[in-house]
């Protein structure tokens, strides 16, 4: 396991669309110990393969911890509840700055395990707003995106104000 460093916003990367997996191999597998090690060095709950400069479908979740490690590969929403909830966000590739975001109180996503087996899961709480955020993250939406155009323009300068 490595960690490895972290993609900044405003690299280009963090909006761009990742591909799915094909190959669940050890090199996949590797890649999310990685991805692990450097969100808790972060530190961070969730983080994306993208978040390091690999535009694949996969991420890390740990809401309670590393005994609560879930590993999420080409997820996708199928379903969200049309009751929302508002959390402060921010973002591993993004420190310093967090903002509330309001987004679906509870989802239904459909993902692949390491070893490529289909599955299904129901998420609410902070989990659902983590897999949101990080599958938005999958398909090239960075989360300032998800805020107004004012609240956009006052974090990124807030963020800039804290950059060496």
């Amino acid at each position: 396991m490595t960690i490895r460093p972290i993609l900044r916003f405003p690299d280009e990367r963090l909006r761009t669309r990742c591909a799915a997996v094909t190959r669940f191999d050890a090199a996949l597998a590797a890649l999310a110990a990685d991805l692990a090690e450097t969100m808790r060095a972060a530190p961070g709950i969730g983080i994306t393969a993208a978040h390091i400069g690999e535009l694949v479908r996969l991420t890390v979740i740990e809401v309670d911890g590393p005994a609560s490690t879930r590993i999420y590969v080409n997820p996708q929403i199928d379903w969200f509840s049309t009751e929302t909830r508002r959390h402060t966000e921010g973002s591993v590739s993004m420190p310093g700055v967090t903002e509330e975001i309001e987004r679906p109180a509870r989802i239904r996503l459909s993902y692949q395990s390491l070893s490529g087996e289909h599955q299904t899961e129901e998420a609410d709480g902070l989990l659902s707003v983590c897999l949101q955020h990080e599958i938005d993250q999958l398909d090239g939406i960075f989360w300032i995106d998800r805020l107004s155009r004012l609240k956009r323009e006052r974090v990124v300068k807030k963020f800039r104000k804290l950059q060496p």
